[in-house]
């Protein structure tokens, strides 16, 4: 057999390899959706203030106490929100609790309570 006919007769098993693989990564998406859900609502919350709202962006900078699930110290960062509609429920200056997730390698704003003063 000559390389064409080689190269030929793998094509076939190529593309099928290449479609298994891609099917194996959509599953792997789909089993971790529910888990990161899951993980998400028993994530702690975290007091903060709000220093910045970029709705262009669907990000928030936010002046932070220590996030145990994900080890970090205090400190002023920046955020994604996972839901945009977060980032009109709060201005520069509001207290807030708030839970973060890593997600899709960036940390993720799961969930936004603003406080009332004095609090």
């Amino acid at each position: 057999m000559n390389p064409s006919k080689n190269l030929l007769a793998l094509l076939p098993l190529l593309a099928a390899f290449a479609t298994l693989q891609a099917q194996a990564a959509t599953d792997a998406g789909n089993a971790l959706a529910p888990a990161s859900a899951a993980q998400a609502e028993a994530v702690p919350m975290t007091d903060g203030e709000i220093r910045k709202v970029d709705a262009a962006a669907g990000k928030l900078t936010i002046k932070h106490g220590p996030i145990a699930n994900l080890d970090m110290g205090a400190m002023t960062m920046i955020f994604r929100v996972q839901d945009p509609a977060l980032l009109g429920q709060v201005k520069e200056g509001d207290q807030v609790r708030f839970s973060v997730i890593r997600a899709n390698g960036a940390l993720t704003v799961t969930t936004l309570v603003v406080q009332p003063p004095g609090k």
